[in-house]
This record gives C-alpha cells, sequence and structure tokens, in this order.
C-alpha cells in the first residue's frame, strides 16, 4: 500500500546538524530564529513555556513532545518569565550539555532538543503539506528516538551519516504519525487521519499520472464534489488539485535529479502530463525553469514557486 506521510518525508531528505541536552532552573528565556529550519524536542523533567511567531504560547510538559517542520521565530521560558526582559544566555557545559537560568540553583528542567535540515530543493513546498507545529503527549519512543539522534550525532562512528538520516525519517514519521489523531494543524497529517480523505491522498499518491480531476477523486474519498472540496481544502490547508500539482512536481523534480539522462517526455508521462510540451510548460512555471536545465544540475538554483496557493 502506499504511503504518503512516508513517501513525503522520503523526499524531504532529512539530515542533523546538532543536539543538545538542555538543564533550566529558576527564571529564564531564550528566543532564537531558525531561518525556517526544523527544531525539536522532548521534556524529560519538569516544564516550559513555547511559543511560535504569531501563535498562543504551549505549556510543555514531562513526556511532551514538540516539532516544528519550518521554524522561522521561537521562544522558550520558565512558566513565570524572569523580571527583567531580554534573552537568557545559554552557559555551555561541554559534549552538547548546556544550563540556563539560574546558574547555582536546582534544576527543574531537563529536555533534548535538536535542529536538523532538509536537503530537498523542495523543502518549502513539502514542509507546506505537514502541519506547523506537532504537540505529541505521552510517546516514550519519541524521547527514545531523539536521545539515540544526540548520542549518534556527537560520536564519529563508521556510517554516521547515514544513521542519522534513517533516524530522523524514522522520528518525523513517528511524530507526525502519533498527531495525527490530535487538532494538529491543517496539512498532510490531518487529511491521512480523516478516512475519506486517506482514500483520495493514498489514490493520488499511487497512481500520480492518472487523469485525475476533483469529480474523480470525490468519488475515492465517497463524497459529493462540493463536500469533498471543501473538507479536503479546509483539512489539508489546500486545493485538492493545488496538492495533486505539488505532489507531481515533487515527484518530477526528484526524477530529473536522480536520473538526468531520463527523457522529458517519459517523466511528464509519469506525473501524468499528455506530451512533453505541457509538462515543461507547467514545470517551467512552478520551477522557474525549463525542466531540461533543471535536469543538468542547476535545480537548487533560487526562483522556485514555494506557495502552494500559487499553483491553484
Amino acid at each position: 500500500m502506499v504511503d504518503p506521510l512516508a513517501e513525503v518525508v522520503t523526499l524531504l531528505q532529512p539530515a542533523a546538524r546538532f543536539s543538545k541536552h538542555v538543564v533550566g532552573a529558576g527564571a529564564w528565556q531564550i528566543r532564537r530564529s531558525d531561518a525556517g529550519q526544523p527544531f525539536y524536542c522532548v521534556v524529560l523533567e519538569g516544564e516550559c513555556r513555547l511559543a511560535l511567531d504569531g501563535a498562543e504560547p504551549v505549556v510543555l510538559q514531562a513526556g511532551d513532545f514538540v516539532l516544528v517542520p519550518a521554524a522561522f521565530g521561537i521562544a522558550m521560558s520558565s512558566l513565570v518569565p524572569p523580571p527583567v526582559r531580554g534573552d537568557t544566555v545559554p552557559v555551555a557545559l561541554g559534549n552538547g550539555h548546556f544550563r540556563i537560568g539560574d546558574p547555582q540553583g536546582p534544576a527543574d528542567l531537563r529536555i533534548l532538543a535538536g535542529h536538523c535540515s532538509f536537503g530537498s530543493p523542495d523543502a518549502a513546498l513539502l514542509v507546506a503539506l505537514l502541519p506547523q507545529l506537532v504537540h505529541v503527549r505521552g510517546e516514550p519512543r519519541l524521547a527514545t528516538l531523539v536521545q539515540l539522534v544526540g548520542d549518534e550525532t556527537r560520536e564519529q562512528r563508521p556510517a554516521r551519516e547515514v544513521v542519522l538520516s534513517r533516524l530522523l525519517e524514522v522520528l518525523l514519521i513517528e511524530a507526525l504519525r502519533s498527531a495525527a489523531g490530535t487538532a494538529a494543524s491543517p496539512g498532510l497529517v490531518r487529511g491521512l487521519a480523516d478516512v475519506r480523505l486517506s482514500a483520495a491522498i493514498r489514490a493520488m499518491h499511487a497512481a500520480p499520472a492518472r487523469d485525475w480531476s476533483v469529480v474523480a477523486l470525490a468519488h475515492e474519498a465517497a463524497l459529493s464534489r462540493s463536500a469533498f472540496f471543501e473538507r479536503f481544502s479546509k483539512t489539508v490547508g489546500v486545493a485538492p488539485m493545488a496538492y495533486l500539482l505539488a505532489w507531481r512536481m515533487a515527484l518530477a523534480k526528484d526524477m530529473l535529479r536522480r536520473k538526468p539522462a531520463s527523457g522529458i517526455a517519459e517523466v511528464a508521462e509519469r506525473v501524468g502530463y499528455s506530451s512533453a510540451s505541457t509538462f515543461s510548460v507547467a514545470f517551467t512555471r512552478y520551477a522557474g525553469m525549463p525542466p531540461s536545465q533543471y535536469a543538468r544540475g542547476q535545480g537548487a538554483e533560487e526562483g522556485e514557486v514555494s506557495d502552494l496557493e500559487t499553483l491553484s
């Protein structure tokens, strides 16, 4: 059976940047900007507060896991912030350990935090299919995976990068599927948690070359056209055909990167276009360059469309 979530995570090509073990004491607050990079953390002991730009703060408790697929502005603090505004400077203790807050007081918080990157040139588009924030409670497997990523990051073992890549894929998938039954923000995870929409999404991933229409997808979901369109758009965050176009182009770019010798006509056929010329027009509008140029290794250049709404 086709697994859309696994396909998206694999195409993202996650790679570890660094991880750290943070101990907190007393009152503190920190803020960082990650320019759209993924951030995750698990609370081992205590409580703290986390807020994304433009969102209400979330109280994190022991056993909580948080994943932000594209972090631009993150603020974290003790439940009672310090009286003086301004960031607390973490103190490095060595070997990936840090302390924040009162340097002498008893520790009342322990978290494991990590930062990774996505190697895919389509990362912005693929991340747009995921929830803005994933908050999971009571899943010890996630804490174990974060610990394994941290251990592997700090060691120089053979095949380290391969192991880290696979661990991060498992961590992301485990986090996203753990959030499927919660009030996750609109995205692929919520779509797959809806049994009707899941049928349509899996059908698109199983046969991207099929001549899909909203009516045909609504039939897969056993819904009327209008009910399907409204439900899909609200739950996934984009219109059905915009999602399909995004997935087709992600597949096309992946094929062009991995097998640049493949004919444009072959790629066009495999992603649902009746001719190479029609595909070239659509691809150029999406990527900012024709597929032949992209296949020559220039796909990572700027100019690609990252807003799903512009593709609808």
